[in-house]
């Protein structure tokens, strides 16, 4: 069987070759790989050591990207040219063991689709951490999946998986989510995670706000993608409903001769009445342009087809 390592690069010269040997060391008898090494925009030596990797071995394809462009760009374009039977995704930093990929593959093999990392205990500082677990609560909560470790970066799927799934933005925190989405068989198993040994990490404080927005997306385009009038029309219904109470009842204040046109109350309800308006529109609008560019291979995924 042949397996994919896809790994997005950026500013990792130090740890490639490292990696690399690993990888080879531990893929089991009787497989042979790949390794598609994404070069997302380094500024520093890694083109020249994934060039040098390169020429010594051709099972390592090196993509190389114009300029920084993000992991989940890297994510995509090492899936587009994988030709594995099983796609791996790993970080560059050697946080992710190799040694663990036997353990994958028996996942795999006992019938799951996607096999999603979990790194146990994860030797990051409490800047990392914390957010993580936060993160980690609210995506559990909110997809009903019950994974532990939705961002971890080391992952087995099957090719269908990484095929089907888009990713974009920051959606690649998201993966296993997405793929449960698509009808994928989704679990996790614990991995060794190890301190990073050489460089610094590339993520900041500027996550947390960027997995907020990332978890409002993930769940609307879970949810609420084929039915968006279903997310609009309930703020709708409800603004409606709100507005046309506030109204009747100053219109049955205004029967019995009491003056309401200087009361804010008035104000505010014809106000619900037109956002509630305003949201069964946009509901309807994201339907027709919903209905009008989503193919009808994105209604659906198949197993298999019995001729």
């Amino acid at each position: 069987m042949l397996i994919s390592f896809v790994i997005p690069t950026y500013n990792e010269e130090q740890s490639l070759e490292k990696l690399y040997r690993l990888i080879e060391k531990h893929v089991p008898a009787g497989h042979t790989f790949e390794i598609i090494f994404v070069d997302d925009g380094s500024t520093d030596g890694s083109l020249g050591v994934l060039k040098q990797l390169h020429a010594q071995d051709p099972r390592i394809k090196v993509v190389r990207f114009r300029r920084n462009f993000g992991k989940a760009a890297a994510l995509m374009a090492g899936f587009d040219h994988a030709e594995g039977e099983v796609v791996f995704t790993m970080d560059a930093d050697l946080q992710d063991d190799p040694e663990e990929i036997p353990r994958f593959l028996a996942e795999l093999d006992k019938g799951y689709d996607l096999v999603s990392g979990w790194k146990y205990p994860r030797l990051d500082p409490i800047t990392k951490t914390a957010p993580s677990k936060l993160a980690n609560f609210a995506i559990r909560a909110g997809t009903g999946i019950k994974l532990h470790d939705f961002n971890c970066g080391y992952k087995a799927m099957r090719k269908e998986v990484a095929k089907e799934i888009k990713l974009y933005g920051e959606l690649h925190r998201y993966v296993p989510v997405l793929a449960h989405w698509r009808g994928f068989n989704v679990t996790e198993i614990k991995v060794r995670h190890h301190p990073r040994e050489f460089g610094s990490s590339k993520y900041g404080f500027k996550r947390l706000s960027r997995g907020l927005f990332d978890f409002i997306t993930v769940i609307f385009l879970v949810q609420y993608t084929r039915r968006p009038l279903h997310f609009f029309g309930w703020m709708g219904l409800i603004a409606l409903f709100l507005g046309l109470v506030i109204d009747g009842y100053l219109s049955v204040l205004w029967f019995m001769g009491i003056t309401i046109g200087h009361r804010p109350l008035l104000t505010l309800g014809t106000l619900l009445i037109t956002v509630g308006a305003q949201f069964f529109s946009l509901g309807l609008l994201a339907e027709m342009i919903s209905y009008s560019i989503l193919s009808r291979e994105d209604e659906y995924t198949i197993r298999e087809v019995l001729d």
